[in-house]
């Protein structure tokens, strides 16, 4: 996917260009290529991006630790201002204050909008932060040795020893 120049989305036909999607993002490992499009439209001092897309990847379950496919889709828009001092080198300090105008997307007015790195942001934003196999998940099943307490460590045989020896007073 190529990064869009953003002085010719001015000289689109109705300064919009679709891009459909159907390839593998780097960085994101799915199981089928990510399939949908996004839609970049120049509004003047700012472009208003949009995408849908979907893929499938393969996570792994918080509770049970086993593997299964997820349906990952993404439906976002943006608003990207155009701001010719985006991006231009700051002298940094340790401290500085930040104004509520720095804390949005900004792009500068002759520079590239690369569409398949917004579009893995947008991706990587809708993977679940909860990963669950399935609502009723149990979780890892705990292994009983023969009539001993479940989930017991050797380790800390000594201390049940010491337990079973104090309820017995």
């Amino acid at each position: 996917m190529k990064a869009i120049y953003i002085p010719q989305l001015i000289q689109a036909p109705e300064q919009t260009e679709l891009i459909e999607v159907n390839e593998f993002l780097p960085g994101l490992e799915t199981l089928t290529p990510v399939q949908g499009q996004i839609e970049v439209t120049h509004q003047g001092n700012y472009l208003d991006v949009s995408a849908q897309a979907e893929t499938i990847m393969t996570l792994t379950c918080d509770r049970c630790l086993q593997q299964y496919n997820h349906r990952l889709v993404s439906i976002a828009t943006e608003l990207i201002w155009l701001n010719q001092v985006a991006h231009e080198p700051q002298v940094e300090s340790l401290e500085r204050e930040i104004p509520f105008d720095d804390l949005v997307e900004a792009l500068p007015p002759r520079g590239y909008f690369a569409a398949d790195a917004w579009l893995y942001e947008q991706l990587c934003l809708a993977i679940p932060p909860r990963q669950l196999c399935d609502q009723q998940c149990p979780g890892i099943a705990p292994v009983v040795d023969g009539g001993t307490s479940a989930g017991v460590d050797h380790r800390w045989a000594a201390l049940a020893a010491l337990k079973q020896l104090r309820s017995r007073e």
